[in-house]
């Protein structure tokens, strides 16, 4: 698993004082593109070490694992002065690669930027914060602050409707190894630290301003309307096969559409209805605009035949789809022992299990990390 090609962030050091998603995934992030991480906890863990989901035996957090992969772990008494004299001087005597601490556990006199800098005026202190003014905020009351519950879920669903995906810890976890990245280079240039400041709240309101969603109150009459699994804005929708099995669609472009059409043998009502409606659906505002028709057309051609017919009619054709699969049914697939993205790695605790490493490949080569240490491992060393 581990790679002999130096990584790109080879001989960069970062200590780490996290827990739950968006700071240990920057952690991970940084590790695996070759930085040692050194994860600092209190004694026994902070909150999330034994969060869900578990080992059948309840002994291990499959979650905590799972995003400390190879950073080292090191537990100290934080309240006490020499608890958090050990973490100052893990980061600021690291050497030119160190000086550099991510944590969400801010407002902490001992370990602020005007502290460390005091000690190494190179620092580079990384804060994940919750609200954009400081106050405590997570991933699921930003997502309820921001607009997106209240467009997700179904169409005649009255109420907003949760995610289950920590879209805004992840998006903050990996804006966060990007902002260390971009200090780091910038300290090799001009020897300059850096106090970075990161909300969450910041990071899901600068997502839903880039892509729109925020711009359309401002310079329009309306928002973004809930569309149930419809796309917004051009064609695509779900569809449910006779044996039950639903495949998302989506027709992007006017090829997309017409292969749709070929496929579903709908090439004549599909005249009618460009003449009827005066549309024509090689527009793709026009395909969103009469979706209701179009759903209901396609459906039908899919609710008369099997899920293996239907695959092989769409894998015949341009259009975007795939069918909806449990986490049970990917691992079942074969999708994760085909592709170079995952290696088999032993956790203690777990056992050995395919895991994923760095998404990105760099010359053909994906980068992996070791386990996850156990708690405390490396305190002696430390």
């Amino acid at each position: 698993m581990p790679t002999e090609h130096p990584r790109p962030l080879a001989g960069v050091r970062v200590v780490e004082v996290s827990s739950f998603v968006a700071s240990p995934l920057c952690g991970l992030t940084l590790s695996q593109l070759g930085a040692e991480v050194i994860r600092v906890d209190p004694i026994g863990g902070a909150a999330d070490v034994n969060r869900w989901p578990l080992t059948d035996d309840g002994t291990t957090s499959i979650y905590w694992t799972g995003l400390n992969k190879g950073k080292k772990s090191v537990t100290a008494n934080l309240r006490s002065a020499e608890g958090q004299r050990l973490v100052q001087r893990l980061v600021t005597e690291s050497g030119p690669g160190g000086g550099i601490l991510v944590t969400n556990a801010g407002g902490r006199d001992w370990m602020s930027y005007a502290t460390l800098g005091g000690l190494r005026p190179d620092v580079i202190v990384l804060e994940l914060l919750g609200g954009s003014d400081g106050s405590p905020a997570v991933d699921y009351t930003v997502n309820a602050g921001v607009g997106f519950p209240n467009i997700t879920g179904p169409v005649d669903h009255n109420g907003p409707v949760n995610h289950v995906l920590p879209a805004w810890d992840v998006i903050c976890g990996l804006y966060a190894a990007l902002a260390v990245t971009s200090a780091v280079r910038r300290r090799e240039r001009t020897g300059q630290g850096a106090s970075i400041r990161l909300p969450l709240e910041d990071t899901a309101l600068s997502i839903a301003s880039t892509l729109g969603y925020l711009t359309e109150p401002q310079v329009n009459a309306y928002s973004r309307p809930a569309t149930g699994n419809d796309v917004y804005g051009t064609y695509g929708t779900d569809v449910v096969t006779a044996d039950g099995d639903r495949f998302m669609l989506v027709a992007l472009t006017p090829r997309h559409f017409r292969d749709l059409v070929r496929i579903t043998g709908t090439e004549s009502v599909i005249a009618s209805l460009e003449q009827a409606l005066d549309a024509d659906f090689s527009r793709e505002a026009d395909r969103y605009i009469h979706r209701s028709v179009l759903n209901a057309l396609f459906g039908r051609w899919f609710a008369e035949h099997s899920t293996d017919e239907a695959a092989t009619a769409l894998n015949g054709s341009s259009v975007l789809a795939q069918r909806y699969r449990t986490f049970d049914e990917v691992v079942a697939s074969g999708a994760l022992t085909d592709n170079p993205l995952f290696a088999e790695l032993t956790q203690t605790g777990i056992g050995t299990y395919l895991a994923a490493g760095h998404p990105a490949s760099f010359d053909g080569e994906h980068y992996f990390t070791g386990p996850a240490a156990r708690l405390g491992a490396d305190t002696p060393e430390a």
